[in-house]
Protein backbone atom coordinates (compact mmCIF):
# COMPACT_ATOMS: atom_id res chain seq x y z
CA UNK A 1 0.00 0.00 0.00
CA UNK A 2 1.68 3.30 -1.00
CA UNK A 3 1.22 6.15 1.57
CA UNK A 4 -0.49 9.43 1.02
CA UNK A 5 1.43 12.65 0.54
CA UNK A 6 0.78 15.93 1.69
CA UNK A 7 0.18 16.63 -2.33
CA UNK A 8 -2.71 13.88 -2.34
CA UNK A 9 -4.51 15.50 0.63
CA UNK A 10 -4.49 18.94 -0.91
CA UNK A 11 -5.72 18.06 -4.14
CA UNK A 12 -8.76 16.37 -2.10
CA UNK A 13 -9.33 19.82 -0.05
CA UNK A 14 -8.84 21.52 -3.54
CA UNK A 15 -11.99 19.66 -5.08
CA UNK A 16 -14.03 19.68 -1.75
CA UNK A 17 -13.31 23.35 -2.16
CA UNK A 18 -14.06 23.57 -5.39
CA UNK A 19 -17.65 22.19 -5.09
CA UNK A 20 -18.27 24.48 -2.17
CA UNK A 21 -17.01 27.51 -3.82
CA UNK A 22 -20.71 28.92 -3.90
CA UNK A 23 -21.74 28.81 -0.45
CA UNK A 24 -18.37 29.52 1.20
CA UNK A 25 -15.24 31.60 0.44
CA UNK A 26 -11.76 29.60 -0.96
CA UNK A 27 -8.93 29.54 1.73
CA UNK A 28 -5.57 30.05 1.13
CA UNK A 29 -3.08 26.99 2.61
CA UNK A 30 -0.34 28.73 4.89
CA UNK A 31 2.34 27.46 6.22
CA UNK A 32 0.62 26.43 9.56
CA UNK A 33 -1.66 24.27 7.06
CA UNK A 34 0.69 22.60 5.53
CA UNK A 35 2.18 22.01 9.00
CA UNK A 36 -0.79 20.50 10.02
CA UNK A 37 -0.84 17.88 7.07
CA UNK A 38 2.44 16.98 7.03
CA UNK A 39 1.65 16.08 11.04
CA UNK A 40 -1.76 14.59 10.19
CA UNK A 41 0.27 12.21 7.19
CA UNK A 42 2.80 10.84 9.68
CA UNK A 43 0.27 10.32 12.22
CA UNK A 44 -1.62 8.58 9.82
CA UNK A 45 0.46 6.50 7.14
CA UNK A 46 -0.01 2.88 6.93
CA UNK A 47 3.20 1.40 9.35
CA UNK A 48 3.52 -1.46 6.50
CA UNK A 49 4.61 1.41 4.53
CA UNK A 50 5.80 4.46 6.33
CA UNK A 51 6.98 7.38 4.44
CA UNK A 52 10.38 7.01 2.79
CA UNK A 53 13.35 9.16 4.09
CA UNK A 54 13.53 11.32 0.82
CA UNK A 55 9.72 12.35 0.71
CA UNK A 56 10.06 13.61 4.12
CA UNK A 57 12.81 15.41 3.52
CA UNK A 58 11.18 16.54 0.57
CA UNK A 59 8.15 17.81 2.12
CA UNK A 60 10.02 19.39 5.16
CA UNK A 61 11.79 21.60 2.02
CA UNK A 62 8.92 22.79 0.85
CA UNK A 63 7.74 23.89 3.99
CA UNK A 64 10.69 25.74 4.85
CA UNK A 65 10.43 27.11 1.06
CA UNK A 66 6.59 28.31 1.57
CA UNK A 67 7.82 29.68 5.72
CA UNK A 68 10.44 31.41 3.39
CA UNK A 69 7.95 33.26 0.84
CA UNK A 70 5.42 34.29 3.37
CA UNK A 71 8.31 36.00 5.68
CA UNK A 72 9.47 37.73 2.37
CA UNK A 73 5.96 39.01 1.58
CA UNK A 74 5.11 40.15 4.99
CA UNK A 75 8.14 42.05 5.03
CA UNK A 76 7.87 44.09 1.54
CA UNK A 77 4.00 44.60 3.12
CA UNK A 78 5.86 45.92 5.75
CA UNK A 79 8.06 48.18 4.42
CA UNK A 80 5.85 49.30 1.74
CA UNK A 81 3.57 50.36 4.71
CA UNK A 82 6.58 52.25 6.47
CA UNK A 83 7.51 54.11 3.53
CA UNK A 84 4.28 55.18 2.84
CA UNK A 85 4.11 56.34 6.31
CA UNK A 86 7.69 58.44 6.46
CA UNK A 87 6.85 59.70 2.91
CA UNK A 88 3.34 61.35 4.55
CA UNK A 89 4.87 62.44 7.62
CA UNK A 90 7.60 63.91 5.34
CA UNK A 91 4.97 65.55 2.86
CA UNK A 92 2.93 67.02 6.04
CA UNK A 93 6.21 69.23 7.15
CA UNK A 94 5.04 70.48 3.41
CA UNK A 95 2.68 72.80 4.84
CA UNK A 96 3.01 76.53 5.11
CA UNK A 97 6.56 76.52 3.23
CA UNK A 98 6.48 77.98 -0.70
CA UNK A 99 6.97 75.42 -3.22
CA UNK A 100 7.31 75.18 -7.29
CA UNK A 101 5.63 73.08 -8.99
CA UNK A 102 6.90 71.48 -12.38
CA UNK A 103 3.89 72.24 -14.24
CA UNK A 104 0.99 75.11 -13.60
CA UNK A 105 0.03 78.80 -14.13
CA UNK A 106 -1.99 79.60 -10.99
CA UNK A 107 -0.35 82.58 -8.57
CA UNK A 108 -2.19 83.79 -5.13
CA UNK A 109 -2.35 87.33 -4.36
CA UNK A 110 -1.93 87.41 -0.69
CA UNK A 111 0.40 90.66 -0.43
CA UNK A 112 2.43 93.59 -2.11
CA UNK A 113 4.27 91.43 -4.29
CA UNK A 114 3.92 87.89 -5.98
CA UNK A 115 6.40 85.30 -7.62
CA UNK A 116 6.01 84.38 -10.88
CA UNK A 117 8.32 81.37 -12.00
CA UNK A 118 9.09 80.29 -15.44
CA UNK A 119 11.67 77.85 -17.73
CA UNK A 120 13.50 78.92 -20.78
CA UNK A 121 14.78 76.30 -23.47
CA UNK A 122 17.31 79.20 -24.64
CA UNK A 123 18.40 82.74 -24.15
CA UNK A 124 15.67 85.11 -24.54
CA UNK A 125 16.31 89.15 -25.01
CA UNK A 126 12.67 89.44 -24.50
CA UNK A 127 10.36 88.10 -22.02
CA UNK A 128 6.65 88.88 -21.76
CA UNK A 129 4.33 88.40 -19.05
CA UNK A 130 0.98 88.27 -19.48
CA UNK A 131 -1.46 88.10 -16.18
CA UNK A 132 -5.20 87.19 -15.39
CA UNK A 133 -7.81 87.34 -12.93
CA UNK A 134 -10.15 84.34 -12.60
CA UNK A 135 -12.68 85.14 -15.04
CA UNK A 136 -9.83 85.80 -17.93
CA UNK A 137 -9.22 89.22 -18.12
CA UNK A 138 -5.92 90.86 -18.72
CA UNK A 139 -5.24 92.32 -15.50
CA UNK A 140 -1.36 93.32 -15.50
CA UNK A 141 1.35 92.69 -17.98
CA UNK A 142 5.33 92.37 -16.86
CA UNK A 143 8.49 92.78 -20.15
CA UNK A 144 12.05 91.51 -19.05
CA UNK A 145 14.73 91.25 -21.01
CA UNK A 146 17.88 89.64 -20.97
CA UNK A 147 16.63 86.14 -19.49
CA UNK A 148 19.18 82.36 -19.39
CA UNK A 149 17.89 79.36 -20.09
CA UNK A 150 16.30 77.49 -17.31
CA UNK A 151 14.56 78.25 -14.20
CA UNK A 152 13.65 82.23 -14.26
CA UNK A 153 11.29 83.97 -12.02
CA UNK A 154 10.33 87.71 -11.34
CA UNK A 155 8.41 89.83 -8.55
CA UNK A 156 5.11 90.64 -9.72
CA UNK A 157 3.91 94.32 -7.88
CA UNK A 158 0.36 93.22 -7.15
CA UNK A 159 -0.62 96.03 -4.28
CA UNK A 160 -3.00 97.75 -6.30
CA UNK A 161 -4.83 94.06 -7.08
CA UNK A 162 -7.73 92.44 -5.04
CA UNK A 163 -6.13 89.38 -2.97
CA UNK A 164 -6.88 85.77 -4.63
CA UNK A 165 -6.11 83.23 -7.48
CA UNK A 166 -4.86 84.80 -10.66
CA UNK A 167 -2.99 82.82 -13.69
CA UNK A 168 -0.26 84.05 -15.87
CA UNK A 169 1.09 83.46 -19.02
CA UNK A 170 4.51 83.68 -21.00
CA UNK A 171 6.41 84.12 -24.39
CA UNK A 172 9.41 84.78 -25.04
CA UNK A 173 11.91 85.33 -27.91
CA UNK A 174 15.93 85.67 -28.60
CA UNK A 175 18.02 88.72 -30.07
CA UNK A 176 16.85 87.37 -33.72
CA UNK A 177 12.50 87.51 -32.75
CA UNK A 178 12.52 83.93 -33.07
CA UNK A 179 9.74 82.42 -30.42
CA UNK A 180 11.73 80.90 -27.16
CA UNK A 181 9.79 78.07 -25.76
CA UNK A 182 8.76 79.74 -22.41
CA UNK A 183 7.09 77.20 -19.71
CA UNK A 184 5.12 78.53 -16.96
CA UNK A 185 5.85 77.25 -13.22
CA UNK A 186 2.95 77.21 -10.78
CA UNK A 187 4.30 78.25 -7.19
CA UNK A 188 2.52 79.12 -3.76
CA UNK A 189 2.12 77.73 -0.33
CA UNK A 190 1.01 74.25 0.88
CA UNK A 191 -2.30 74.56 2.74
CA UNK A 192 -2.88 70.89 3.09
CA UNK A 193 -1.69 67.25 2.47
CA UNK A 194 -4.06 64.63 1.29
CA UNK A 195 -3.43 60.50 1.84
CA UNK A 196 -5.53 58.72 -0.66
CA UNK A 197 -5.47 55.50 -3.45
CA UNK A 198 -1.52 55.33 -2.07
CA UNK A 199 -0.81 58.55 -3.23
CA UNK A 200 0.23 61.74 -1.50
CA UNK A 201 -1.05 65.06 -3.13
CA UNK A 202 -0.60 69.00 -1.80
CA UNK A 203 -2.98 71.23 -2.00
CA UNK A 204 -1.26 74.81 -3.80
CA UNK A 205 -3.16 77.81 -4.40
CA UNK A 206 -6.27 75.50 -4.10
CA UNK A 207 -5.02 73.04 -6.88
CA UNK A 208 -4.00 69.53 -5.71
CA UNK A 209 -0.39 68.52 -7.15
CA UNK A 210 1.30 65.34 -6.60
CA UNK A 211 3.98 65.25 -4.59
CA UNK A 212 6.25 64.22 -7.41
CA UNK A 213 5.40 67.39 -9.31
CA UNK A 214 7.50 69.49 -6.72
CA UNK A 215 10.55 70.64 -8.01
CA UNK A 216 11.65 73.40 -5.37
CA UNK A 217 10.70 73.80 -1.38
CA UNK A 218 11.56 76.84 0.67
CA UNK A 219 10.53 78.56 3.57
CA UNK A 220 7.94 81.21 2.89
CA UNK A 221 8.61 84.24 3.07
CA UNK A 222 6.60 87.29 4.93
CA UNK A 223 5.31 89.67 2.11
Amino acid sequence: MSSTTISDIINVVSKDSTTTKSSTATQTLGKEDFMQLLIAQLKNQDPLDPMENTDFVAQLAQFSTLEQLTNMNTEIQTQGVNQMTLGYAQSVSMIGKEVIAQSGDAVTVSGDTATLNYELTDDAQTVYISIYDRNGNLVDSIEESNKTPGMNKTTWDCSNMEKGDYTFQVSAADASGNSVTASTRMSGTVTAVHFKNNSITLTVNGQELALNDIVSVEQQNDK
